[in-house]
């Protein structure tokens, strides 16, 4: 699996953005977003019980992450036409802010490793990728244990602050200074 430090792999795949068929795809490739960072969480499956309650949380969010010039990015190794199903029918899901990456082809999750060896699916892994293109944060759970969406939140704020950032520490709270 790539880890901090590395080059987050070269993409274009196809994404959901709405509801309306006219408009709901677009493609989206690892320069679509330059110069932002960039916050990509990959689920396992569409319309399943722990995938909706995750990408709600981090739909909540958007806006802040947005005031970070932070892009989110949702994925899974689903179908576009899967994603603009499950948005169509899941309530939660209908006014989703942020694109719905469709990984078919498990190119991007084989580059970064997080195909799960079971299941044939991508892991619940998250990535915060820096204007550069670097990874500087990543967390891998269970298949079965949703993640903290805050707690990304909370980690590009100390990433951004350039800071020695201490455990729990939250933006506007004192870094440790040498």
């Amino acid at each position: 699996m790539l880890g901090i430090g590395d080059k987050f792999p070269a993409f274009n795949l196809k994404a959901v953005v709405s509801n309306d068929m006219k408009n709901a795809f677009v493609d989206i490739h690892n320069e679509t977003y330059k110069g932002k960072w960039l916050v990509v969480f990959f689920w396992p499956k569409d319309f399943t019980f722990v995938c909706p309650t995750e990408i709600v949380a981090f739909g909540k969010l958007t806006k802040q992450f947005a005031d970070r010039d932070a892009q989110v990015l949702g994925a899974s190794t689903d179908s576009e036409f899967v994603h603009l199903a499950w948005r169509t029918h899941k309530d939660d899901l209908k006014d989703l802010p942020f694109p719905m990456l469709s990984d078919i082809k498990r190119e991007l999750s084989a580059d970064l490793g997080i195909i799960d060896r079971e299941a044939g699916v991508a892991q619940r892994a998250t990535f915060v990728v820096d204007p550069h293109g670097i990874i500087r944060f990543v967390m891998v759970t269970d298949l079965s244990v949703g993640r903290n969406p805050d707690e990304v939140l909370r980690v590009l704020d100390a990433l951004q602050s350039d800071e020695l950032c201490p455990c729990n520490w939250h933006k506007g709270e004192e870094t440790i200074h040498i």
